[in-house]
């Protein structure tokens, strides 16, 4: 059966140059049989890369700018699926150029909602953050936005088939502009020390692949409107630096601009919205769609879910799963691998 939903698709990813596009679109190839997948990303020495690596006839690589709408509603020309992975990240970044990090994140998710409900694309998940959730930052204000817009977007639909939800989790460890590349470069570089913002920082634990598998499952899941949350496990930054860099000194620094000690994925004022599933959380829209009437207790693969408790909340700090160290060693280790290929 999930073969069947992306087989002989033509698949468009905004920001598919990324780390999270080169997994999906290297997942796509090699288990759904798709007929065309299309790369959509501003980045030309990436697209060239990527080329290299993907030499395949049903790839095609635009670049281009989710900023500019023209382009964007040529390329969803005949598309039947998009993942909306395009997006300014980097949370100190955002913090001093601000303007620019809306354009992308909020001007940029309306252009792909306004361009797939012109080409009468079928299904469209963009991927959000936990930094969504209760944000403090600019980014995570933006991201909020888009997702506000992505499920308002189910209601301006009429009676067309199109459907688009959110799919939200956090720091992708061993993606671009993680911690742990990022420790791993302080480490080969023989730094004299391990920076640690604070002591008591957590977060959740997600990898590349378990990523793309939860947007491709949220594929066949959704009926529009949905935010849908992996049950993951977190990690203390600290073990995760002790665990990569036993004998190198850590020296807690101050926290960045924007950043959080725990981060949040299902905020408490959200838990009238939020149903359980066995490995995920749903929460569901706070506006009615009124054209459509979803039953977000059962989804399209029939797994039923329940309300959480009236207090529960989801937060890197509270989870009951915390990865020990030599987890978190296993883990790492095969990170390292891939990072030491590329």
């Amino acid at each position: 059966m999930k073969l069947s939903m992306f087989k002989n698709k033509n698949i468009l990813i905004t920001g598919g140059t990324g780390s999270f596009g080169q997994k999906f679109v290297e997942t796509i190839i090699k288990k759904h049989k798709p007929n065309k997948v299309i790369i959509y990303s501003r980045d030309e020495l990436k697209h060239f890369n990527m080329q290299k690596k993907f030499d395949y006839k049903f790839l095609r690589f635009f670049i281009c700018d989710v900023r500019d709408f023209d382009r964007l509603n040529m390329a969803m020309d005949g598309v039947d699926l998009v993942v909306h992975a395009a997006a300014n990240k980097q949370v100190p970044i955002a913090e001093y150029n601000p303007m620019e990090c809306i354009k992308t994140n909020i001007y940029g998710a309306e252009n792909v909602i306004r361009s797939a409900l012109n080409n009468k694309v079928k299904k469209i998940i963009a991927l959000s953050t936990d930094k969504a959730a209760n944000p403090i930052n600019l980014y995570g204000a933006t991201k909020l936005a888009s997702d506000k817009l992505f499920v308002a977007a189910n209601n301006i639909v009429g009676k067309s088939d199109t459907t688009f939800s959110i799919v939200r989790y956090g720091n992708v460890f061993g993606s671009r502009g993680s911690v742990l590349p990022y420790f791993h470069s302080l480490i080969t570089n023989k730094s004299k020390f391990i920076p640690v913002t604070d002591k008591k920082m957590t977060r959740f634990w997600i990898t590349l692949d378990e990523g793309v598998d939860f947007v491709v499952n949220s594929f066949f899941r959704m009926q529009g409107g949905e935010i849908f949350v992996p049950k993951l496990p977190s990690i203390r930054i600290i073990d995760l630096a002790k665990a990569m860099a036993p004998d190198i000194p850590i020296k807690i620094t101050s926290i960045r601009p924007g950043e959080k000690i725990h981060e949040t994925m299902c905020p408490k004022d959200d838990a009238h919205l939020t149903i359980e599933f066995k490995d995920h959380f749903v929460i569901t829209p706070s506006i009615i769609f009124f054209e459509r009437k979803n039953d977000f207790f059962t989804n399209n693969l029939k797994e039923k879910g329940q309300m959480v408790k009236s207090d529960f909340s989801y937060s890197s700090g509270n989870n009951i799963n915390f990865l020990q160290k030599e987890e978190i060693r296993k883990y790492t280790n095969n990170i390292i691998l891939d990072l030491n290929e590329k």
